[in-house]
């Protein structure tokens, strides 16, 4: 078994606010901790992906904040005290300042993260 507090977990990106700290956790999941100030769009990160929009599914829990959804069915909104579940092909932008902790198939949300990356340098 494994268990990880948001200070054992290393940040994978940063910048402008925005963190996001990821490790495996087992499973073939990892877990993720992930802070998006008010005003965060993800959707310039995400494009070249398909469908210009997050492929990895994620199962998560809203601890702080407000989140609008854009899916390809139309846009949904989050907020904290929300357990959620995002399926492949959205695009995440912070309404207010954000805070939530999910857990993803650790293969495809680091094969997202390499591709943020790749769009940030």
């Amino acid at each position: 078994m494994t268990a990880a507090t948001r200070d054992d977990v290393p940040v994978v990106l940063g910048g402008d606010g925005v963190e996001v700290r990821t490790r495996t956790i087992g499973g073939g999941m990892s877990v993720g901790y992930i802070s998006l100030p008010e005003g965060t769009d993800m959707g310039p990160a995400l494009k070249g992906l398909e469908g210009d929009a997050c492929p990895c599914p994620h199962w998560g829990y809203l601890l702080k904040g407000r989140l609008r959804m854009l899916t390809p069915e139309g846009e949904e909104y989050y907020e904290a005290g929300q357990a959620y579940y995002w399926g492949p092909g959205h695009v995440p932008v912070a309404v207010e300042d954000c805070e939530f902790v999910e857990f993803s198939p650790a293969e495809d949300f680091q094969r997202v993260i390499d591709h943020v990356r790749s769009q940030a340098g």
